[in-house]
């Protein structure tokens, strides 16, 4: 039912199709941009729901108040305080080697806003956890949802997070100018 539901709303009513060609293992971190609109997280969880994919995801913790916190922790949403040095990387990785199943999915940017910064943790968890990352980009001039790469953390963090900006580079978010990878 909820399935049926989600496809019939994305994929027919709003006109979205996906070009998946990457694999999906039992563990692994979804790098998700552009992210320049809260319509990126209605697209994931219609997304998610119309594929059955389970997967939690990062948000920082001031959009966990009543009425919306157990709704976010419901769909597998991970509250980040942001203010306190927690070590959520180790603690993620820790979390993905000994658990069996282990889907997280993290915008890069960490902001709807422009910022050629994007953030590292990602990266992080995915190599001292040893999974893969799949890179899935949204891109609303084309309504299409994409993963076709997918990067296996070694280690060499500016050559890995310049070749995951490139391949985000042509999509189109939401809002368009609140998205870039910087100099490349």
């Amino acid at each position: 039912m909820w399935k049926s539901l989600c496809r019939r709303i994305l994929y027919k009513r709003n006109g979205w199709t996906v070009n998946i060609t990457e694999p999906h293992p039992d563990k692994y971190i979804i790098c998700l941009a552009p992210h320049t609109s809260n319509w990126d997280f209605v697209i994931g969880q219609l997304y998610a729901g119309a594929e059955s994919i389970k997967s939690n995801f990062l948000m920082k913790k001031e959009w966990f108040f009543w009425p919306l916190g157990p709704v976010f922790r419901s769909l597998g949403g991970i509250p980040v305080y942001r203010t306190k040095h927690t070590s959520m990387t180790d603690n993620m990785a820790e979390t993905a080697k000994r658990a069996d199943v282990f889907h997280l999915c993290i915008t890069p940017e960490g902001t709807r806003s422009a910022t050629a910064e994007w953030k590292k943790g990602f990266y992080y968890i995915a190599l001292k956890a040893q999974i893969p990352i799949l890179l899935y980009g949204l891109d609303y001039e084309r309504k299409l949802i994409q993963c076709t790469k997918t990067i296996v953390p070694n280690g060499d963090f500016e050559s890995q997070m310049r070749e995951i900006k490139l391949y985000f580079k042509e999509f189109k978010g939401k809002k368009p100018e609140n998205f870039t990878v910087g100099e490349l």
